[in-house]
């Protein structure tokens, strides 16, 4: 069935969580639909992962295209596919638009997704009255690592306070998903409960309304140190559809991440 954002509006109120798994070629994109992944993100995490580089602002929007287009093909869109718009292909409205554009027209993404909150704001709210998909990103930013570094996000109540205020912001700005890196549990918890968009955790605890991993963690392919947030869902399992299988379970059942990371401890 394909997903869409009726689909994921009635997966969040039925406290459904909902399947979400980065995606950068058709033959992985194929096996995630197969195994009825509900989101495939094309992230620029592929600068890290696929291109071997220290972070992921070397991504180009020609990168981007390219990829979102192999996992389509391989998705025969089936899972909702959000592409991300990577570093400083955001830094004006004409930027935004154009890379949007892109990725919907070329690329056929269904969804573009932003990371930060107040200066998106305005871009946000034109994607929208432009009819566009958008999924908003707060807490760790990836493309603003060389400032920020990597670290949990919100930890104090006035930060903790700017990230809602953010998260309510994006929402009434126009976005209609919102991922959430790298925050306390209980603040995810507090935003998700706060929106009424579907909030996708990516080390942000059990109570998000899904979950999103980078899709070679989870196959313990990645070189050197994989997330303590993740886990290796290839070992026991006989097959890398199997395995995705059983992290769409995981997440559906609610095992993950609070039952597996408790296993581990």
């Amino acid at each position: 069935m394909k997903r869409n954002l009726v689909y994921f509006q009635s997966l969040k109120k039925q406290s459904q969580p909902i399947v979400c798994l980065t995606a950068y070629d058709a033959a992985f994109a194929h096996w995630a639909a197969q195994a009825e992944v509900d989101v495939l993100l094309v992230g620029d995490s592929l600068g890290m992962v696929v291109q071997g580089h220290q972070n992921t602002l070397s991504v180009s929007v020609d990168d981007m295209v390219y990829h979102t287009k192999m996992v389509q093909r391989g998705n025969q869109h089936q899972a909702w596919c959000i592409a991300d718009l990577p570093f400083m292909s955001d830094a004006t409205l004409e930027q935004v638009l154009q890379t949007s554009g892109r990725l919907i027209k070329e690329g056929g993404a269904d969804m573009v997704k932003l990371e930060g909150g107040t200066r998106v704001l305005a871009f946000v709210k034109a994607l929208s009255q432009m009819g566009v998909p958008v999924c908003g990103h707060l807490g760790l930013l990836p493309q603003s690592v060389l400032k920020k570094g990597y670290r949990v996000q919100g930890r104090d109540e006035s930060e903790a306070q700017r990230l809602l205020d953010e998260a309510l912001a994006l929402q009434e700005a126009g976005v209609d998903m919102l991922v959430l890196e790298c925050v306390p549990s209980t603040l995810a918890e507090r935003i998700s409960q706060a929106l009424k968009i579907p909030v996708i955790g990516i080390g942000a605890g059990a109570n998000t309304d899904g979950q999103v991993l980078v899709v070679y963690d989870i196959l313990g392919l990645t070189p050197g140190h994989t997330p303590s947030f993740s886990h290796n869902f290839l070992q026991g399992s006989s097959s890398i559809k199997e395995a995705m299988a059983s992290y769409a379970q995981a997440v559906r059942q609610r095992r993950f991440p609070a039952a597996i990371h408790e296993m581990k401890a």
